[in-house]
Order: structure tokens, then sequence, then C-alpha cells
């Protein structure tokens, strides 16, 4: 089995590169853009000083991963698919963001429970408005860096799409259609007189959620979970990320890395592209 090194997320010279192709003992180097390479017939090699020094990421990938062979992609919404927390964002309408902040925190870090948080925070937007979360969707969501170029490259290999959210439905059905994604699981919040009445409709999406979200539609497509990618970057995203036969933690908190094959921090989500050959 041959082995890759990937780098990407950052400017390298041509020297730089050169360093890098001897360090792991490449014998050809691919270049995928501007800021990404591919090392080919590569040993592992101590480079993770030299890219923390230059702001990129690395991945170890084998010779055999084909994004074709992969049947299914579930992707975390806030911080992932999306640059925000919407729910910080929410608590920023009523002018206490850094309080509900604090809390979704905590929650991503593993700190506290992530049924209790939610229910915690959800509490503190009771009276909201449901137009101001119209103004939010078009003013403050914003897909992440290479998020429609990612799902793109899925849908065109006839890979699924999913949309596992512990956030809520009122914006990830509304990224759902518009992306054009096959499947979505969130939570939906309690609506009364057109403002939140401060509570959860139903069984909350955690982490466990999540997980038998992913292997249920790999098991309704007919795929084993060894076919299936999982993106995230809270704790709550864990057990899917466990389940998955490839992983990444997208700019993820620091509890969460270590459960996942790959880590992005400076690449855009379209970096997840060229973990596979």
């Amino acid at each position: 089995m041959g082995l890759n090194l990937i780098l990407q997320g950052g400017p390298l010279s041509r020297d730089e590169v050169t360093q890098v192709a001897a360090l792991a003992g490449a014998n050809h180097i691919v270049t995928l853009g501007t800021t990404a390479w591919r090392f080919t017939g590569v040993t592992e090699a101590p480079i993770e000083g030299f890219c923390a020094e230059r702001g990129l990421d690395w991945a170890w990938v084998p010779d055999e991963r084909r994004l074709e062979d992969l049947r299914l992609i579930a992707m975390d919404m806030d911080s992932t698919l999306i640059t925000v927390e919407s729910i910080d964002e929410m608590g920023g309408l009523l002018g206490i963001k850094e309080e509900i902040a604090a809390i979704t925190a905590q929650a991503m870090q593993g700190e506290i429970d992530y049924a209790e948080s939610l229910r915690r925070r959800v509490s503190l937007l009771a009276g909201l408005e449901q137009s101001a979360l119209d103004r939010l969707y078009t003013e403050r969501v914003r897909l992440s860096p290479g998020a429609e170029r990612l799902v793109d490259a899925c849908q065109s290999r006839g890979i699924r799409t999913l949309l596992v959210s512990g956030g809520f439905s009122f914006f990830a059905s509304r990224l759902t259609e518009q992306l054009g994604l096959d499947r979505c699981l969130s939570n939906e919040l309690e609506i009364v007189g057109g403002r939140l009445t401060g509570r959860v409709l139903g069984n909350i999406v955690d982490g466990r959620a999540k997980a038998a979200k992913l292997s249920a539609m790999a098991q309704e497509i007919g795929v084993g979970c060894e076919r299936t990618l999982a993106i995230g970057d809270g704790a709550n995203d864990i057990p899917m990320l466990a389940v998955a036969g490839v992983s990444v933690a997208y700019r993820a908190k620091s509890a969460v890395r270590e459960h996942a094959t790959h880590t992005i921090d400076h690449a855009g989500l379209d970096g997840v592209i060229h973990l596979f050959l």
C-alpha cells in the first residue's frame, strides 16, 4: 500500500516544496491548486513543525482511497458547513450573545451535556421574534469557504449528502434546499404566535442521534459505514466521526481532533476533496 502526503491551506515557495519532498522521500509532486500539493510514494516523516510554522494542514493518505468509492457524506452545520454558531447569533439579537456563546463553548468542548446545554440556551431565547431569524439567515449565515465545491464534487459522483445538526431546522432546512442536499436532521424550535417559546420540540439531536442517522442512512442506501465520510467540529460530532469510514475535524475544538482521521484548520471545506485520490 502506497502512501501520499497532502499539504494544503497556505502558500509554499518552490524551495519549500522541494524541501518537503526530500523530507518525506517523495517520488513525485502533484500540484492540486495554488495552496495544495500531493507528494506520492512517501514515508511518514516529522513534518508537523514545518506545517505549524507555515499555517498548513497535512495528512497521510493511502493510495487506494478514492472519492468515487464514497457513498455518503455527513456534515455538521454550525461552524462546519456555515461559519457561525447560529444559536450564538440568535442570542446576539437579544443582546445575550456572550452568555449563550459561553454555554456553546462548554458544550462543544464536551465539558457539559449537549442536550442540557441546548435546553439552557434555548430557554434564554424565549420571546425572540421569528422574523428576526429570517433576517439572521439573510445577513449572518454564510457558507464556509469551499462548501459549495465540496458538495458539488460529491453530488457529481452520486455521493449522498446528509446535514446532521444539533442546531435548528429553521436554518438547516434552508441550507438543505439551497445546496440540494439529500437529507437533514436537526432540532425543531417551538414557535407560537410568531415568537420562540424557549423550548425545543421532540427529541434533541445530540451526538448519538447524529451517529445513528449516519448509520441508518448508510444502511438504507445499502453500504457499510466504511464508505461514509463525516465532518464536524464539536464534541457532539465525535460519535459520528467514530462511525464513519473517514472523518475530518474541521477547524475543530481540541477535544475533537484525536477522534478524527484528519484535521483541517487552514484549508476550506473543499480541502476534504484532496484527502481522496
